[in-house]
């Protein structure tokens, strides 16, 4: 039962960093297609 509780949480950690990574790479591709800073700043 121990093990089948770890599995789950681990597997909701990997799901989540899942979903922030892919919301990066999507902001990441869209930027590079219209120009622009990643993260709404002004690097100059």
């Amino acid at each position: 039962m121990k093990l089948t509780a770890s599995r789950i949480v681990i597997l909701l950690i990997i799901i989540i960093a899942g979903l922030v990574l892919g919301r990066l790479v999507v902001r990441f591709v869209m930027n590079l297609l219209l120009g622009g800073t990643l993260f709404g700043g002004n690097f100059l």
